[in-house]
């Protein structure tokens, strides 16, 4: 009668632990951290153990944190290390002063009362313009990526 009351006890002891075992497997918390993170592009996702390791290169910081917050909300995860990087910004082309000469002219060659001067990449627009044609102006003007556009010019009503 002992020893069936001693089997009783390590059966009890064994269930608890298997119990306790038989949390989510890796591979399906994985599965749902990897559907999770559907929503952010170049993110990916691995699972060791319940640790969530997010990868990958993301648009921006805002996509970096709602990965981690998404894979956080996972069954099964017991944490996040959050690997991904930030795209970094395309770099800022500036135009030599020769070529953008010539291409400011060309911009303001439909407002005759504008001139403009080009040094070192920055250019500056003198003259007078009216209120309503400075939007487009100033928009002709920067895309061709100047380091800066120092409006002087009067604007008139």
């Amino acid at each position: 009668m002992s020893f069936t009351n001693r089997m009783r006890g390590h059966l009890g002891v064994v269930a608890l632990l298997l119990t306790a075992a038989c949390g989510p497997k890796d591979a399906d918390i994985k599965t749902a951290a990897t559907q999770a993170l559907s929503s952010v592009p170049g993110a990916t996702v691995d699972v060791a153990n319940g640790v969530a390791t997010i990868s990958g290169q993301v648009a921006d910081s805002a996509a970096r944190t709602s990965a981690e917050a998404a894979v956080k909300g996972v069954k099964g995860v017991k944490s996040v290390v959050n690997n991904t990087t930030v795209t970094p910004p395309p770099p800022v082309v500036i135009s030599a002063d020769d070529s953008l000469k010539t291409n400011v002219a060309a911009a303001l060659k439909d407002f005759p009362t504008l001139t403009a001067d080009v040094k070192d990449g920055v250019v500056t627009l003198t003259g007078e313009v009216q209120r309503s044609a400075l939007p487009k102006v100033m928009q002709a003007l920067s895309a061709l990526h100047p380091k800066k556009i120092d409006n002087k010019a009067t604007v008139k009503k």
